[in-house]
């Protein structure tokens, strides 16, 4: 009996101290961070900095040479068409000459001639406005019965947004040629000598308001000296540059959406004209980029980003593509496997390799084609020293 214990508990010793070692050796469990692939709403935007613009404004300019007498408008001041912006005497006139004489009538000749063509303008764009206002209307009817394609109804509704544009500016167009107008009649008549030397009143081409005074004091001032600028802040829209692969991709009419502009809530707005011309800068890293200037036209009502004005910052997201019933991972959960994407997924508690086709990229979002499942658990941020058949569990679950 001795002898079997002597045999017998050594044996048990040492299969006890193997178990152990084994159990040391044994390789543990990896905590991975993992994410759940869904399905779900999908959107790829383009996001650039921009700044707003009145693409119609007016430099308020003295027409003749004379005394001015002190501005009184301050900038932000509202102004309407034909009011009095200031005031200034036209110094007296020399002698008249045959050759003052025939400047002044020719610029008042071609002041003359430069309005006749704002008013054709403005009755071709009118002609324009109306037609495509028409075809908008016909193509929402159609849409509204399903007999033609979403599409053709967002062409619809750009080109009558691109028509009320063009409209806006005819019109602008036809002030400021009455206003050049009325100033070269003004010169002639200080040139001819038929000025009767009372104040000369400069009036405002356009209802809207004043952005800038260039001179306030009253004192002498030579003939075109710009003294007020002027512009129509419902006429607002924001310039914003990009990058020209990514210009390539917008179209007049797609979606925009401008944020961090100081108010509350979104803004709306429509591509209006993507610049056929781009342009290099050098970013602040020092790398040189060829940007392209973009256009977009607000759809929001001036009350609802009322406090904008001109030369502001804002945000632009433009909205390249959006889709419901996507199948979706976080991008860090997907990495290169040679000429093809792979994916690690957590498998009953084993690291397993899953090759994926991946689609279009939105932030840190990423589509998936094939290779993955509703409901599969793949690891974000994977290691280098990850492999397939590792233990795993998982440490939290997530998007």
């Amino acid at each position: 009996m001795k002898g079997l214990r002597r045999i017998v508990l050594p044996g048990l010793l040492l299969a006890g101290l193997a178990l152990l070692l084994a159990l040391a050796l044994w390789p543990q469990a990896v905590e991975v961070d993992v994410a759940m692939v869904e399905r779900g709403s999908f959107r790829v935007t383009v996001e650039e900095e921009g700044r707003t613009r009145l693409s119609e404004r007016y430099l308020v300019s003295a027409p003749v040479a004379g005394q001015l007498n002190r501005v009184l408008l301050e900038p932000g001041d509202r102004v309407e068409r034909s009011q009095v912006l200031f005031t200034l005497h036209p110094l007296a006139a020399d002698a008249l000459d045959a050759r003052r004489q025939a400047q002044a009538e020719a610029v008042l000749a071609r002041a003359e001639a430069a309005l006749r063509v704002a008013l054709a303008q403005v009755e071709s764009e009118e002609s324009t406005q109306q037609l495509a206002a028409t075809e908008l209307e016909r193509v929402r009817e159609l849409a509204e019965r399903q007999f033609v394609a979403q599409g053709a109804l967002d062409r619809a509704e750009a080109e009558a947004r691109s028509a009320n544009a063009r409209l806006r500016s005819a019109q602008f167009a036809v002030d400021v040629a009455r206003h050049e107008l009325d100033n070269a009649r003004a010169a002639l008549d200080v040139a001819g000598g038929t000025s009767s030397g009372a104040a000369f009143e400069v009036r405002s081409p356009i209802d809207g308001t004043v952005l800038s005074r260039l001179r306030q004091s009253e004192g002498p001032v030579a003939a075109g000296e710009a003294i007020l600028i002027v512009g129509d802040l419902a006429a607002l829209e924001v310039e914003v540059d990009v990058l020209s692969r990514d210009a390539v991709r917008l179209q007049p009419g797609m979606a925009v959406e401008l944020d961090r502009w100081g108010g509350d809530g979104i803004l709306r707005g429509r591509v209006l004209r993507v610049e056929p011309a781009g342009f290099t800068r050098v970013s602040a890293l020092g790398v040189e980029e060829q940007r392209v200037w973009v256009i977009v036209a607000f759809e929001s009502t001036p009350e609802q980003r009322a406090g904008l004005g001109d030369g502001y910052r804002v945000e632009a997201r433009f909205i390249l593509r959006e889709s419901e019933d996507v199948l979706q991972v976080p991008a860090s959960a997907v990495f290169r496997d040679g000429e093809a994407w792979a994916s690690y997924v957590l498998r009953d508690g084993r690291v397993v390799k899953q090759g994926v086709v991946p689609g279009e990229r939105s932030g840190l979002i990423l589509e998936i084609l094939d290779g993955l499942q509703p409901g599969d658990h793949v690891l974000r941020n994977p290691g280098r020293d990850m492999e397939a058949g590792m233990r795993a569990v998982a440490s939290g679950v997530g998007r």
